[in-house]
């Protein structure tokens, strides 16, 4: 069958772009190689999901945006997450391009490098080249493709070996120009025993039909955990595609704390490879869908070292006529023995039209393993509901309270307070509370 996708710059803008931006010609090159894949290449196969009937081509031009110096110069829509972090490390992106970047000085001075990733590909350009598009691989769909070809802006962090940071590095990612690309890359590299914790939060202030196309590439090296921490609340106009993936060499551990509260149509796909021996992954998904926004989430572990388990948790909460597709997927190769992955699915629908579909699977190609799946997908429980009420409590705040409970076994979880708060702020609102 042949394939046609359209694409949104022409080759030569693109070379004539990156070469205007004194990008190196490796990733120049990069780009035109996957622009070209892309024309031949089909969009992804999500599970019961026409990701075909959504805006996947509105990519808008590259806008740079306005440097700030100062954190009181940021837009008004960011505030609120920025606050408090003038001596911390923080990156902010508007629209295409970084328009702040600072580094904690004792953090530069272990040599850790927290820098937008257009800047890191020109001060630090073997080391980006030898990590970028590693993971996402640019030939897996056409939105990869073009993922890989227009990226923008992005967020690359490096930690050396055997250094621990103890103070979350931050990243804001914000989208408030519809003409504007907006299609950041973020890259990570943790050196062997080193320790990082990294919190993005992706915001939209637009009301003009956009195109999120972003994807995560985190490489953990023997020993080093990372955890990486992200929040997406993009408007009801901005499409949301987003592809995360870790590979994990031995004794290594990734973990995955991802609130997916966007407002309008997203999909995205997490995914640990478990390269190393002992090497560990941990995920947990949170979701609220609302109006009717059409979701397909998907969790992966990729089992190939032995000793290595994983654990994926994802708690989905349908309002209005919202629907979502939930998967699951734990793959364990052979060769992966005493491997173990565990994976639960659990959707709640508040309203009839709601629709939730939550999908485990387990492919295992090794005997000596361990492999467990759990998945429910349900409405309200009324008894409870009416449990509560002869108890004195309303309707409404016993709704409330059961749909708290529902979510309470992850959010509970996530070790960061700061984002535990956000993130029940956020339910709240998507709720309607």
């Amino acid at each position: 069958m042949t394939t046609q996708t359209i694409l949104p710059v022409d080759a030569q803008l693109l070379s004539d772009w990156s070469q205007s931006s004194g990008e190196p010609v490796w990733l120049k090159d990069s780009r035109l190689n996957a622009l070209t894949l892309a024309a031949g290449l089909a969009l992804p196969k999500l599970e019961k999901t026409r990701i075909d009937r959504w805006n996947v081509n509105t990519y808008g031009t590259y806008k740079a945006g306005q440097a700030i110096t100062a954190l009181s110069e940021a837009p008004a829509s960011i505030a609120a997450l920025i606050k408090d972090q003038e001596e911390g490390s923080l990156i902010i992106q508007r629209n295409s391009s970084a328009i702040y970047v600072r580094l904690a000085p004792e953090l530069a001075a272990q040599g850790v490098i927290f820098t937008d990733l257009q800047t890191a590909v020109k001060e630090h350009g073997d080391l980006v080249q030898r990590y970028l598009h590693k993971a996402v691989l640019p030939d897996e769909h056409s939105l990869a493709a073009l993922h890989a070809a227009l990226w923008n802006g992005g967020v690359f962090l490096y930690v050396p070996k055997n250094v621990v940071i103890e103070t979350p590095l931050q990243a804001v990612l914000l989208t408030d120009d519809a003409e504007a690309a907006f299609v950041p890359h973020i890259l990570i590299v943790a050196e062997a025993n080193s320790s990082v914790t990294y919190v993005d939060n992706y915001v939209s202030d637009k009301t003009e039909a956009g195109l999120h196309n972003g994807a995560v590439e985190v490489f953990v090296g023997a020993g080093a955990k990372v955890r990486y921490a992200t929040v997406h609340q993009l408007g009801e106009d901005t499409t949301d595609v987003t592809y995360r993936r870790a590979v994990v060499e031995n004794d290594g551990t990734i973990e995955w704390i991802v609130g997916e509260m966007n407002y309008g149509d997203t999909a995205s796909d997490t995914k640990s490879v478990l390269k190393g021996n002992g090497a560990s992954s941990d995920a947990k998904v949170i979701a609220v869908g609302s109006g009717s926004q059409k979701l397909n989430y998907t969790t992966q572990a990729q089992h190939f070292g032995k000793n290595t388990p994983s654990d994926m948790i994802t708690r989905a909460v349908m309002r209005d006529a919202a629907t979502s597709i939930i998967n699951g997927i734990t793959k364990i190769e052979k060769g992966a023995t005493r491997a173990d992955g565990q994976q639960t699915e659990k959707v709640l629908m508040l309203s009839p039209q709601a629709r939730g579909d939550a999908n485990p699977i387990l492919l295992i190609d090794e005997d000596d393993v361990t492999a467990g799946h759990a998945a429910s997908v349900g409405q309200v429980n009324y008894e409870q509901v009416y449990y509560l009420m002869s108890r004195g409590i309303s309707r409404h705040d016993a709704e409330t309270l059961i749909i708290y409970g529902f979510l309470a076994p992850v959010v509970s979880q996530i070790p960061l307070e700061g984002l535990r708060n956000q993130l029940q702020s956020l339910v709240e609102r998507k709720l309607g509370q």
